[in-house]
């Protein structure tokens, strides 16, 4: 599933050819994703201009001027500027076509992904309105996640993926910050001390930022908006090395379920 760098990739791909752009047209070819399509968008969009193309958790904003076009990729899906007669594909199934003649499309093989339409204040949509802050602003720090960390049994890798508490800490992301942070992802979260919340905090800023910088987690199903892979792979510590030596001790990592997913540590380092 593409996570908040990869997200984070794809808005700033698409951006320079949607912002000020008018839609011409909106090609929508299954009329249910995730969720039903909005078939109004087929009437309302075109002659509307794109006025800000923003990013909230996982979610991709396009604005205009009656409200705002909500995008999520799902599972395995992708954003693609395109020229705008190009053949669609099987699983493209939504074209918003521009006035330069090129469109932006979403392809989607699973059909986990969202195309949703919100008037008003977006942040008021029900799959916006509980979020947690972002973990890249000033919103997110180790005493937030201390204070609502008090008194709770759960495993702090739950923790820190919960959206409700922050917003886009994915699975490869949340071992790797907790590996860089030196916890171990099934410590209880209300037994970690506010110092070390701290840490935990600047580690998922590092991780997450330095992951976009570089374009994204190369995943088997995500690709950038030109067409080319996120290089982050390259640099994971733990996500996905079971047996391989920690970079730190040289001990072999290891791998567990917590929270139905897949969790990679070292015992040694991670305590």
């Amino acid at each position: 599933m593409p996570e908040l760098p990869e997200v984070e990739t794809t808005r700033r791909g698409i951006e320079p050819h949607l912002l000020d752009r008018g839609i011409a047209a909106v090609i929508l070819r299954k009329p249910r994703l995730r969720w039903p399509v909005p078939t109004e968008l087929i009437e309302l969009l075109p002659g509307q201009t794109v006025l800000a193309v923003q990013r909230r958790a996982k979610y991709l904003l396009l604005r205009f001027e009656t409200g705002t076009l909500i995008l999520h990729l799902g599972m395995s899906g992708s954003l693609r500027v395109l020229a705008s007669d190009q053949p669609a594909e099987k699983h493209d199934h939504f074209d918003l076509v521009l006035d330069n003649g090129r469109c932006l499309r979403l392809r989607d093989p699973r059909r986990f992904g969202a195309v949703l339409w919100q008037t008003g204040e977006v942040s008021e949509h029900p799959l916006l309105r509980h979020l947690g802050p972002e973990p890249l602003s000033d919103a997110f720090n180790g005493a937030l996640l201390r204070r609502v960390a008090v008194d709770r049994r759960v495993a702090v890798k739950n923790l820190i993926m919960d959206g409700k508490v922050v917003v886009g800490v994915g699975n490869i992301y949340a071992n790797e910050a907790l590996f860089m942070a030196r916890i171990h992802p099934k410590r209880t979260s209300g037994r970690i001390s506010a110092e070390r919340y701290e840490r935990l905090a600047q580690c998922i800023k590092q991780v997450l930022g330095s992951a976009t910088e570089q374009g994204g987690t190369t995943l088997r199903d995500f690709s950038q908006a030109d067409g080319s892979p996120g290089y982050f792979a390259l640099s994971l510590n733990v996500y996905g090395r079971e047996g391989e030596p920690c970079p730190a001790c040289g001990q072999p990592i290891r791998q567990e379920r917590i929270g139905q997913r897949s969790s990679f540590f070292c015992a040694h380092c991670q305590k």
